[in-house]
């Protein structure tokens, strides 16, 4: 009896130390995989994934007529999301256009005004052509008259009223090349009105086009397939010109932002393949580094450290890397915005 007691205890101090020595075993090949994985891969669990994100701004104010949206709902790029009153926007163009009217019928005005002046000139310069004829002719009986007078052959009374004659021709030649100067003065003026003319008319095309550009704002549109989030936005509301209704998320247009330590950074080059693990999925997705960023994360924050203030405490620094996955639409069902993930870069 005391040979079969004293060999329970041997035996069960066997197990313990058989246990143990494979519990070390374990151990050890576990620490081994860990060491020869952790030599040639780059992990951190500081990662997320990210999307494009296109926001959906309101252009100009108004008050909302209409929603085509609910909360976490899918849209299409092109479709009408949001509708804003848009009576207002109509009464401006037709504004516009109404102005733009009566600035043609202003340049129409200021052509025809211009074709008159053209016309002026041309009888100004006939009617200079008509008098010279007559100071020609009363100059010529001048001296005739002259050379008779002076043989007696005609009163002096007569050679007064030649004198009167030329002496009026002389004046009516000039008074015609005064009106020809006026006239191209006219024209000059003319031409001056219908570019103004015209400016006032391409001021009130742009007026025209800025109004039905804006008339064409108050139809919102999806600028990408995708989903939004919460609906923050409410039929009636009024919003204001250049505020942030809500955002699509691209869902085909998932990434990787992963930030490793700045010691880690000299072993991770362009074109690595990278392992990726969510949260919560079981599937191991693959990736490849696109991007690593030329500034730590710090540098992109509201108030980045300045290490010159003198409270200089070292901390390590992570830069971030962007990693495109492979097969990322068949995934897409899955890939959230903002999911944490565990990435393992290979080198």
């Amino acid at each position: 009896m005391e040979t079969a007691n004293n060999a329970t205890p041997r035996k069960g101090k066997l197990i313990m130390r058989i246990v143990f020595i494979g519990i070390l075993v374990v151990g050890a090949i576990y620490g081994v995989k860990t060491w020869m994985y952790a030599r040639h891969h780059e992990t951190t669990d500081n990662a997320q994934i990210e999307g494009h994100a296109a926001p959906v701004i309101a252009r100009v104010a108004g008050y909302i007529k209409s929603l085509n949206i609910r909360d976490y709902g899918a849209v299409k790029r092109g479709d009408t999301l949001v509708v804003i009153d848009d009576e207002e926007y109509k009464i401006a163009l037709q504004q516009a256009q109404a102005d733009y009217a009566q600035a043609e019928a202003d340049l129409e005005t200021a052509k025809a005004s211009m074709t008159n002046a053209s016309a002026t000139l041309k009888m100004s310069q006939t009617n200079a052509q008509v008098a010279l004829v007559k100071k020609d002719k009363s100059t010529a009986d001048l001296r005739r008259d002259q050379a008779l007078f002076n043989d007696q052959a005609i009163t002096n009374r007569q050679l007064d009223d030649t004198k009167a004659n030329s002496l009026t021709n002389d004046k009516t030649y000039q008074a015609a090349l005064d009106q020809i100067e006026l006239s191209k003065a006219g024209i000059s003026v003319a031409a001056s009105k219908i570019k103004q003319a015209e400016a006032i008319l391409a001021s009130k095309k742009a007026a025209v086009d800025q109004a039905a550009l804006k008339l064409t704002y108050t139809h919102i549109l999806a600028p990408a397939n995708g989903k939004i989030g919460k609906k923050p936005i409410e039929a009636g509301q009024f919003v204001q010109a250049g505020q942030n209704l809500f955002t699509v998320i691209d869902g085909n247009g998932f990434y990787v932002v992963a930030n490793f330590k700045e010691t880690q950074i000299p072993n991770i080059q362009l074109g690595q393949e990278a392992e990726v693990e969510i949260d919560g999925y079981p599937d191991k997705l693959i990736g490849k580094v696109m991007e690593i960023s030329q500034a730590t994360g710090a540098k992109f924050s509201l108030l980045p450290p300045d290490n010159a203030t003198g409270n200089f405490v070292k901390i390590v620094q992570r830069v971030p890397v962007k990693i495109l996955l492979e097969d990322a639409d068949k995934y897409a069902a899955k890939l959230r915005a903002g999911l944490s993930v565990e990435v393992a870069i290979k080198h």
